[in-house]
């Protein structure tokens, strides 16, 4: 056997370190209606971003349910930007994390992780940008979940790029849970409203304002350590090609 067929085979058999392997062939491709979790996840998304969105489509600005703020002129311009690519980003993490589009339409995967890292780092520099003006309560923990937001995102585009799959994984799960922590923190606070339970409305935006994050990357960390003996999957047919 000569040395570059001892090269070809190195990737495939270095188990000790996993975020390099890649799969030759996947598994076999499940038909999208049989993940019945994306179903409901699309359905929430859809919800959450109407009650969220529609407040401010075609409401003038002196009439929006965020005034402008007197301090700063570019507040509203930039929370009008940042609920955009908001918006953007819950879209295009929902389409990534679909296992039968990853598979089935790779181009389509990658095209949206890439429109998704660009949303994410515009729509979280333009909401640090106004932390600064924004109400006192919950800030520390939007100003955490949204700069985490903006790191899991770029090191996911970054393992990616290096080839290192299970690290990308790991790192876009975490990001999906910090883009989707909004969700839980809106519901929380709800049933909070609707139950009428009495509670100081300063410590109620507080926990809106944490819970929703912490919880999401506790269950995505369960998750992972549930699904860690599951073989990650690499662009099989680059990788095939790479090799012969």
């Amino acid at each position: 056997m000569t040395q570059e067929m001892e090269h070809v085979r190195t990737p495939v058999s270095e188990p000790d370190d996993p975020s390099r392997q890649r799969p030759g062939t996947a598994e076999a491709a499940k038909p999208f209606w049989r993940r019945p979790w994306m179903i409901p996840l699309w359905v929430v998304t859809a919800a959450f971003l109407y009650l969220q969105v529609k407040p401010f489509v075609g409401t003038p600005e002196s009439m929006a349910p965020v005034p402008p703020h007197d301090g700063f002129a570019a507040y509203y311009p930039l929370l009008i930007s940042h609920i955009v690519f908001g918006t953007v980003a819950m879209v295009t993490v929902n389409l990534t994390v679909w296992p039968w589009l990853r598979r089935q339409h790779p181009a389509v995967h990658r095209v949206a992780g890439r429109v998704y890292v660009a949303a994410t780092v515009a729509g979280g520099v333009c909401g640090l940008i106004i932390m600064p003006f924004a109400p006192p309560v919950g800030k520390v923990g939007v100003t955490m979940s949204t700069t985490l937001w903006i790191i899991t995102a770029v090191v996911a585009f970054w393992a990616v790029r290096s080839g290192r799959y299970a690290l990308h994984r790991k790192f876009m799960l975490y990001s999906f849970a910090l883009v989707m922590n909004n969700v839980w923190g809106v519901f929380a606070a709800q049933i909070v409203i609707g139950y009428q339970i009495q509670m100081d409305f300063t410590y109620l935006a507080e926990f809106a304002r944490w819970v929703g994050w912490v919880v999401d990357l506790m269950l995505v960390q369960w998750w992972l350590y549930h699904t860690a003996k599951r073989p990650v999957e690499g662009p099989a047919r680059q990788w095939v090609a790479s090799v012969r």
